[in-house]
C-alpha cells in the first residue's frame, strides 16, 4: 500500500477501487450497484445474477483486513431505491453483518436517491468529515476538497499491442473521484469531458497497486 496526500490528509489508494483513511480508520468505497442484474431482469434483460454476491465477497475482504471503524459509500450503492429490499435473504444478513461491524454511512446517488435502508447504517445526502466534503457527484462549483464517485472511472492503456483496463482514482489538488467498487459496473476513461466539467483540467489518473501508485497525465 501506498499512501498519498490529499488536501493536508493521508490517505491510501487501493487496488480493489476503495480508499483508507489511516487517520479515522476509515474506509471508503462508491457505486456498489447492488441488484443491479435484477433491476434489468424486471424488464426483460437478464444478466447473471451474481453482482451483489461478488460485490459483496470484495466488501467482506476489505473489511477483513483493514477492521475499519467508519465506511463511507458515495452514493449508488443500490442501483434503485428499492434494491436492498431485492437482496436475497442471504445477502442481507451478510450485508448487515457488514453495517452492524463499524460506523457505516450510506450517501445516496442519482440511482438510490431516497431510498430507505433496512440493511442497516445511516443515509445521508452528502457529509463533511474533518473538512473533506463526502458526496455521490462531484460539484463543479465546491472549492472545498472533496470526495466522490458517479463517473465509474477506468484508464485503459495499450501496452504491446494489448489493451489494459483499470479502475483509477481521478485527483485534482480539491478533488478526487473514486473508481466503481462494484462488479457490474462500466467505466469511462478520465479524460472523458463529463469528468473534466466536473473536476477541472489539470487531474492526474491514479492507479492503485500493492506496491505503488501509478500516475497519468489526463489530456483534456
Amino acid at each position: 500500500m501506498v499512501r498519498f496526500s490529499f488536501s493536508g490528509h493521508e490517505l491510501v489508494a487501493l487496488a480493489a477501487g476503495a480508499l483508507y483513511w489511516p487517520a479515522r480508520k476509515a474506509l471508503l468505497v462508491a457505486d456498489l450497484h447492488f441488484e443491479k442484474a435484477s433491476w434489468f431482469a424486471q424488464f426483460g434483460q437478464m444478466l447473471p445474477p451474481y453482482d451483489s454476491l461478488a460485490t459483496l465477497d470484495a466488501l467482506e475482504a476489505l473489511t477483513a483486513r483493514f477492521g475499519p471503524e467508519e465506511l463511507w459509500c458515495l452514493g449508488d450503492s443500490f442501483h434503485d431505491p428499492k434494491g436492498c429490499a431485492r437482496l436475497p435473504a442471504a445477502a442481507q444478513a451478510r450485508l448487515r453483518a457488514l453495517t452492524g461491524g463499524c460506523r457505516w454511512t450510506w450517501i445516496t446517488g442519482n440511482h438510490d436517491a431516497g431510498f430507505t435502508t433496512s440493511c442497516g447504517g445511516a443515509v445521508m445526502e452528502e457529509a463533511v468529515v474533518d473538512g473533506l466534503v463526502l458526496r455521490h457527484e462531484a460539484d463543479p462549483a465546491e472549492h472545498r476538497p472533496e470526495l466522490s464517485g458517479h463517473f465509474h472511472p477506468k484508464l485503459r492503456v495499450t501496452v504491446r499491442g494489448r489493451t489494459i483496463a483499470r479502475r483509477c482514482f481521478v485527483a485534482t489538488p480539491t478533488k478526487l473521484v473514486l473508481p466503481a467498487f462494484g462488479s457490474l459496473t462500466g467505466g469511462l476513461e478520465p479524460h472523458h469531458p463529463e469528468i473534466v466539467r466536473a473536476v477541472g483540467r489539470g487531474a492526474e489518473a491514479l492507479v492503485a497497486l500493492e506496491d505503488r501508485l501509478l500516475r497519468f497525465p489526463v489530456a483534456a
